[in-house]
């Protein structure tokens, strides 16, 4: 988090604060998180808290109802056939989602529940032309998805899968000449976020 890298986070003295927070954003209804208090549980919110919770040094699962297994078959119910995951119950699919829920599982140690080589199959669907990955099959490459979809290859041990010299060469093409800040794909301004 920032305050971390500022060394301004004592974990021992934020966690009770955090687990707190983290669990009056827990939904009972869906076994995950939602982004704030009294919100339906997401994908997104459940790897975002459990992360907050590993990085402030609670016990996982241990710390989580049930030892985490609500968590864990939230987030296992959501894999779909084609191995891609949906955020939550509307059925939204985007490889954010598959590095969602890898991340949360490993961080679990719950990789078990769900089909990784399949998901890894959707992440290769993913792929495009010029190295990069887009959010589904026939996307358009961009920086925020690579990121993910290679978070993904990572978890699952599949780095194998990236064209590291494309990838390298498309990544490269992201900073601008004009201001030798990054966009997160071609023909678009720089944008902190990608920097």
């Amino acid at each position: 988090t920032a305050a971390d890298l500022l060394g301004d986070f004592d974990a021992e003295r934020e966690r009770p604060d955090v687990l707190a927070f983290c669990m009056r954003c827990y939904d009972e209804r869906t076994g995950a998180f939602g982004g704030n208090e009294g919100h339906d549980g997401h994908l997104l919110y459940t790897l975002s808290a459990i992360q907050l919770m590993a990085l402030a040094g609670c016990a996982l699962p241990d710390d989580l109802p049930e030892r985490g297994e609500p968590v864990v078959r939230f987030i296992a119910s959501l894999q779909q056939a084609d191995g891609s995951f949906c955020g939550d119950k509307y059925g939204e699919v985007d490889t954010r989602f598959s590095y969602c829920a890898l991340n949360a599982l490993s961080l679990l140690r719950r990789l078990d529940v769900v089909n990784v080589p399949l998901a890894v199959d959707f992440i290769k669907k993913c792929r495009n032309f010029d190295g990069g990955f887009g959010a589904i099959p026939g996307a358009e490459s961009h920086g925020g998805q690579i990121f993910t979809c290679v978070g993904v290859l990572a978890i699952a041990g599949a780095l194998d899968q990236v064209d590291s010299d494309l990838l390298g060469w498309w990544l490269a093409e992201r900073q601008l000449a004009d201001s030798g800040g990054l966009n997160g794909r071609p023909e678009k301004k720089a944008d902190v976020c990608y920097s």
